[in-house]
This record gives C-alpha cells, sequence and structure tokens, in this order.
C-alpha cells in the first residue's frame, strides 16, 4: 500500500525524541522514506500503545532498524518501516498490559496536541479521540494492532497477515472481533464544532468564576469523571459520578492551593477541542471530553505529570 498519508495521519504529531535523529551523511533526507512515513508511523504506534512517550520510543527503535538493515534487501521501504513499528509497538503493548494492571487510578491515554485544522478534525476525532483511545485499550495486542491498521489506515488483511506474521484467515477472524468490540463499546457524542466550542466556553466560565450551579446545568444527569493521576499527584483514585460530584470536584480541585495562579485555557488535544491547565508554562493538566445533546456526558481529566511532558515539547513546534 503506497499510497499517501490520510488526514488522519498527517495530523499525528512525532515527539521530539523521533525528531532528534542521529545524523546519517549518507541518506538524503528529501528521499529517506523513513522521514517521508515518518507521520503515518507515528499515528500507528500512538494509536496501538495510546502515548506520546512510547510512540516516540518505538519511532526511534524504527529509524535505527531502518538506517542498519542492507537496503537492497528491502523491496517495498513503506511495508517494511509499517511491519516494524507494528511489531515493536505490539512488544511495547505486551509488556504495558502487565504495568498497567498495577496502575495507580484510572488509566487514561496520553493527550496529544493536535493542529486545529477543520479539515483533519472530523477525522482525527474518530481514529485517535480519547474516547476512541479508552475502547482501544479494552482489546488485546493483536486485536488492537488489526483494527488500527485496518480500520483507521485501510490496510488488507493479506498486507496485516504479512505485517503480525499471521495467516491471513486469523486476520481476518481477528479484525471481525475487533470491529464488533469496538462498536459496541464506542461512546457517541455531538460531534458539532459549533456546539462543542459553546459548550466549552460555558464551561470555562463557570468554572473560572466557581458558579456550581451553571456547572452542574452543563453536566449530562449520567456524567462521569475519570482523573488519571497515576499515583505522582492527587488524583480520584475511582471514577466520579453525578453532576453534583463531578461539578464540587471540579471546583474543588480548581480552588486548591497548589492550582493558584493555574490558567485553563481551550487547545485542540486528539483531533477535538479540549481544554489545558497550565501554571506558568508547565502544563499541569488536561481535560478531553464528550458532549451530548449539549451537555457534557463523560469526562477525562489527565493530571499525570509523565503524560503531560509531550504537551510541553509540542507547545513550541509549528502545527502538524
Amino acid at each position: 500500500m503506497d499510497d499517501e498519508p490520510r488526514p488522519a495521519e498527517s495530523a499525528s504529531r512525532p515527539g521530539a525524541r523521533a525528531t532528534a535523529r542521529p545524523a546519517d551523511p549518507a541518506t538524503d533526507p528529501a528521499t529517506d522514506p523513513f522521514i517521508e512515513h515518518r507521520r503515518l508511523l507515528f499515528g500507528t504506534a500512538y494509536q496501538m500503545l495510546g502515548t506520546v512517550t512510547d510512540a516516540e520510543d518505538v519511532l526511534q527503535d524504527t529509524w535505527l532498524k531502518w538506517h542498519a538493515v542492507d537496503r537492497d534487501t528491502v523491496r517495498h521501504p513503506k511495508a517494511y518501516l509499517v511491519r516494524t513499528v507494528t511489531n515493536l509497538s505490539l512488544n511495547r503493548l505486551t509488556s504495558a498490559r502487565a504495568t498497567r494492571e498495577t496502575y495507580v487510578g484510572p488509566w487514561l491515554p496520553e493527550p496529544l496536541l493536535t493542529a486545529p485544522n477543520a479539515a483533519q478534525e472530523a477525522e482525527m476525532a474518530d481514529t485517535v479521540s480519547t474516547a476512541m483511545l479508552v475502547v482501544l485499550e479494552t482489546l488485546s495486542p493483536a486485536e488492537r494492532a488489526v483494527f488500527v491498521l485496518r480500520e483507521v489506515f485501510g490496510y488488507s488483511h493479506a498486507e496485516i497477515a504479512g505485517f503480525i506474521d499471521r495467516p491471513e484467515p486469523t486476520v481476518r477472524q481477528i479484525a471481525h472481533r475487533a470491529r464488533n468490540h469496538v462498536q459496541s463499546r464506542r461512546p457517541h457524542g455531538d460531534s458539532d464544532a459549533a456546539v462543542r466550542e459553546r459548550v466549552t466556553e460555558k464551561f470555562l466560565a463557570a468554572a473560572n468564576g466557581g458558579d456550581l450551579n451553571a456547572l452542574m446545568e452543563l453536566l449530562a444527569p449520567d456524567v462521569t469523571l475519570w482523573n488519571d493521576g497515576g499515583g505522582k499527584v492527587t488524583a480520584a483514585r475511582r471514577p466520579l459520578y453525578g453532576p453534583d460530584h463531578v461539578a464540587r470536584w471540579l471546583l474543588g480541585a480548581m480552588a486548591k492551593p497548589s492550582s493558584a495562579g493555574a490558567r485553563t485555557a481551550p487547545t485542540t488535544l486528539n483531533g477535538e477541542l479540549g481544554l489545558i491547565v497550565t501554571l506558568g508554562d508547565t502544563p499541569i493538566g488536561a481535560l478531553t471530553y464528550d458532549i451530548v445533546d449539549g451537555h457534557i456526558q463523560r469526562l477525562r481529566f489527565q493530571v499525570n505529570p509523565d503524560k503531560l511532558a509531550g504537551l510541553q515539547r509540542a507547545a513550541g513546534e509549528e502545527p502538524a
């Protein structure tokens, strides 16, 4: 499959570690397949792993393998690179699952700062939204790899079979099982950008003004909030339910002395309008949410500092 990356692929941002590649005077950057397909490779790794840091590490390892291989033996560079990224991600994902079983509190994906490009947002929101990445976490490593390669990037079953060294009939079964699993668990929400912007503005005004009633009016009756601190900072270790509980917790978090001087501003995270909280130049929180019938139904508040470092690095880069 030699077509150029789709909008969802081009919207993903390779991180700093993948950008800081060792110099290779024998390679012309203008024609290096790794550079040509780097956004596709990063998008594949990120959607399989759910963290920018791990995706950057996989890209770095892929680059090293690519520049160590005998190019004369590689007939299809793009396929070789995707296969390498896929298998490195599978290895990392398998070991990560064991670690996440002992994770402190809810585990949420690492937020990705994306370009506010209207032409890309609809596609982006359906592939790397936080909601989708949470659903992908419930798949097995093989199911996740096949789903991402098939449903997001459009590879054929035969191509995927070659990437992961499985028979094509087996890949078809895995793809069918993964697709049904995702469809049954995928949360649905309003995708209208104007609705999202309006709700975000009202949410910001209510939160910054400490207006409990106004905040509760924006929350759906069955609202749920997940808070990922990873044991690094104080965070709710169980999901919070209901407008009153969620609104009081959010206002309480903003009123803490550790939040004094923090600024909350809208930005595009994972292809959707979200909120980023900064203290000075340091991100201390990222909030993504699903809107249903004009009300916020699911909120995901990432405050684990290890998962916010990528936002700080990306802030100084040109939008992808």
